[in-house]
């Protein structure tokens, strides 16, 4: 089995120390405190969104109360006082912390959440560079509305490899770009951290095209042709001695 891990563009680098977490578009969101959480008399918590707009508040031997912005569609829930976000919009993407006030403040939990839409399908092209009769030169783009990699393969045979560079990167966006090549079949991966979409395409059935295209002029189809027209002839001229002879034979019998 041949398999080339030919290209990738990745994107999207995490703050350092602030946990990122990825939602689709349209799915719930849960998040949950880091560390267990004591409610009294004295002391209650707030989930927050990037740090002045409040969720909703939990206090000792109520139930928690979700502000006007946030009602029917956003919970509280389990003893740690975890939260719920329903139906996700990327205006929901940002900062979220549970914090608890005392005396002091102490945050409980602390996050960046993205939104993401599903990946499209990749568009993958493959494009004739040059051919002959036992090998084809092949050049291979992997697109989608933001970004494009491309690189090119020669096939021989009934082997197909890589023959441009293997190593460029590139950041775009959240997602990322990739194409390898498996025997003689081509992928093409879209995906980003909440979605996956993969194309593909046979290398070899684009040579078998191209060198089909030639064979004429390289005198293939001419044998072909040749060897048709010699055996019909040779057909017709066996019949016409059959028929002869069974001629012959009804005239002597008569």
């Amino acid at each position: 089995m041949i398999f080339f891990v030919i290209l990738v563009l990745l994107s999207c680098t995490e703050a350092e120390g602030l946990q990122h977490v990825f939602v689709l578009h349209g799915k719930d969101l849960h998040l949950d405190t880091e560390k267990p959480v004591k409610l009294d008399e004295h002391t209650d918590l707030f989930w927050r969104f990037n740090s002045s707009n409040n969720i909703a508040k939990c206090v000792f031997n109520n139930d928690p109360v979700v502000y006007k912005k946030y009602a029917g569609r956003a919970e509280v829930f389990g003893p740690n006082y975890s939260l719920k976000l329903k139906k996700v919009q990327h205006s929901d993407s940002g900062d979220y912390t549970a914090v608890v006030v005392s005396e002091l403040e102490q945050r409980v939990a602390e996050c960046k959440v993205i939104v993401q839409d599903s990946v499209t399908p990749a568009q993958l092209t493959v494009e004739s560079v040059s051919n002959s009769s036992d090998s084809c030169n092949l050049t291979v783009t992997c697109s989608t509305v933001d970004f494009n990699i491309s690189s090119s393969f020669r096939c021989d045979g009934k082997i197909c490899s890589h023959a441009g560079e293997k190593d460029l990167k590139a950041t775009k966006k959240c997602s990322s770009l990739s194409v390898y090549l498996q025997q003689d079949t081509i992928f093409c991966n879209h995906s980003n951290k909440v979605s996956w979409n993969q194309t593909m395409k046979v290398l070899k059935s684009y040579c078998e095209t191209e060198t089909g295209s030639e064979s004429f002029s390289d005198g293939v189809s001419f044998c072909m042709v040749k060897t048709v027209v010699f055996s019909v002839g040779l057909i017709i001229m066996v019949s016409a001695v059959i028929s002869v002879h069974l001629i012959e034979k009804l005239q002597k019998q008569n």
